[in-house]
C-alpha cells in the first residue's frame, strides 16, 4: 500500500480532567498530538502513514469506530480501541425538526460538562453551526449560552467532533436537489466566544478546510463575535478569507452596554475600526447581527442611529428577531417595528437580511436544551432521544 501525506495540520497536547470520581476516559483519538500517535505506533511497528490513514476514515469516510477502518491491519484496530476513543463526546440527545430538516446535538464532554451544535439544511447547503466554549463569558444578557457564564474553552478535538457529527447526519447518495451530500458551510455561532478561543479555532479550521479533512472552503466558513477588536484584528493578520459577523445589537454604546455588558471594556468606535482593518486586509465584507429585542432597541430612532452608523462602509446588517428563552423577559419584535428597521437601512444604501428562524420547535437557539438537561438531571446516552422527531 502507498503511503499517504501527513498533510492535516498536527494538532496540540491537550488535557481534559475527568469529572471527579469517574474512571479516566479514553483520550478522542483528534486530540492526540501527531508526535504522541507517532511514538504509540512505532511501539506496535506501524509506519507513520497510519495517522493520516486514521484521520481520513474519521474525516472523509465518516468512519464511527475503529473496527471500521478497512484499510488498517485486523490486528491494529483493536489495540487503537484499547488506547483511543473515535470520539471524545457523548450524544446526550439528538433533536430534529421534520418540518424544515434541522439537526440538533447536545454533546457530553469527557469532563461531564455540555455543549450544543446545529445541523440546518437547505436549498442544497448543509451549515453546521458549532459552539467553542463550554457556556460563554460574554454576558449577553438575551442569550441562554452565557447565562452561567463560561467553564473552559473547547479542544481543536471538540471542535472538529462538531464538524464530523454533524456532517455524518448529511446523507452522500442523496438525490434530493434541495439536500447537500456533505458540510458546505461553516458558521462558528454557537456557545462561546469564538474569538476567546480563536488559536484552537483556526487549528479546528484548518482540519475542516484539508482536502482530506471536511474539504469546505474558507469563504463558506463564518466566525462570529461579540466583538473583540485585538482578536479581530489578529484574525484579519492571519490571512484566511474567513467571513466576519460581529454582533453589535445596538446603535449606541449606552445601549449596547446594557445588551452587551462587556461592551464597556470595548466600545463600538474601537469595534468599528477592527472591523473596517479585517475588511481592508481581507477584502471581505464584514456582517453586523442585531438581535432584534421588541421594545429594547428597536424602535425608529434605533434604525437611523444604525444606518448612520454604518454609512459609508462595506457592511451588510442581519436583523435576528430574538427567539423566546424561558427565564428572560425579552420578547419578539412586532411586524411594523421589523419592518421600519429594514426599510430605513435600505433608504441609507445598506444592505440588510432577516434571518430565518431555524429548528425553533427543537430549542435550536443555542444555550436552551443544555440547560433543560443539566436542570433536569438527564444524562447518559442510555437516556438519549437519539433521532427523536419533533412534529
Amino acid at each position: 500500500m502507498a503511503a499517504m501525506s501527513l498533510t492535516l495540520p498536527v494538532l496540540p497536547e491537550t488535557s481534559v480532567p475527568p469529572a471527579e470520581g469517574a474512571p479516566q476516559p479514553l483520550p478522542g483519538i483528534l486530540d492526540v498530538p501527531t508526535d504522541t500517535l507517532r511514538a504509540w505506533l512505532a511501539e506496535r511497528r506501524q509506519p507513520p502513514m497510519r495517522i493520516s490513514q486514521i484521520r481520513k476514515q474519521i474525516l472523509a469516510n465518516r468512519a464511527t469506530a475503529f473496527e471500521d477502518m478497512s484499510d488498517l491491519p485486523k490486528d491494529l484496530r483493536p489495540e487503537l480501541a484499547g488506547s483511543f476513543s473515535v470520539f471524545s463526546t457523548k450524544v446526550e440527545k439528538h433533536m430534529f425538526a421534520m418540518s424544515d430538516d434541522t439537526h440538533k446535538l447536545v454533546l457530553r464532554l469527557a469532563d461531564d460538562k455540555m455543549i450544543e451544535c446545529v445541523l440546518i439544511q437547505e436549498d442544497g447547503r448543509a451549515t453546521a453551526c458549532v459552539s467553542t466554549q463550554v457556556g460563554c463569558g460574554m454576558g449577553c444578557v438575551f442569550c441562554a449560552s452565557g447565562l452561567n457564564g463560561v467553564v473552559r474553552n473547547l479542544t481543536v478535538g471538540e471542535i472538529v467532533e462538531q464538524l464530523v457529527r454533524l456532517r455524518n447526519l448529511t446523507n452522500p447518495t442523496s438525490t434530493n436537489p434541495d439536500r447537500a451530500p456533505r458540510l458546505t458551510h461553516i458558521v462558528v455561532m454557537g456557545m462561546g466566544e469564538p474569538l476567546a478561543n480563536l488559536d484552537r479555532l483556526l487549528e479546528a479550521l484548518a482540519v475542516a478546510g484539508d482536502k482530506h479533512g471536511l474539504c469546505v472552503g474558507q469563504r463558506h466558513v463564518t466566525i462570529s463575535t461579540v466583538g473583540l477588536p485585538a482578536k479581530i484584528r489578529q484574525l484579519a493578520d492571519v490571512g484566511k478569507q474567513y467571513h466576519l459577523a460581529v454582533s453589535l445589537h445596538a446603535p449606541t454604546d449606552a445601549l449596547r452596554t446594557q445588551i452587551v455588558p462587556t461592551n464597556d471594556k470595548t466600545g463600538i468606535p474601537a469595534i468599528l475600526e477592527a472591523a473596517d482593518y479585517f475588511y481592508e486586509k481581507t477584502g471581505r465584507q464584514v456582517t453586523y447581527e442585531y438581535v432584534v429585542l421588541g421594545g429594547t432597541n428597536d424602535d425608529p430612532t434605533h434604525a437611523k442611529e444604525l444606518a448612520r452608523l454604518l454609512a459609508g462602509r462595506k457592511a451588510h446588517v442581519n436583523l435576528i428577531p430574538w427567539n423566546d428563552v424561558e427565564g428572560l423577559p425579552y420578547r419578539r419584535p412586532v411586524e411594523g417595528n421589523l419592518q421600519g428597521m429594514i426599510e430605513t437601512l435600505h433608504r441609507s444604501g445598506i444592505s440588510v437580511k432577516v434571518r430565518k428562524r431555524k429548528g425553533a420547535e427543537i430549542d435550536a437557539a443555542c444555550g436552551q436544551l443544555r440547560r433543560q438537561l443539566e436542570g433536569s438531571g438527564e444524562r447518559g446516552e442510555g437516556r438519549a432521544k437519539i433521532g427523536e422527531p419533533i412534529t
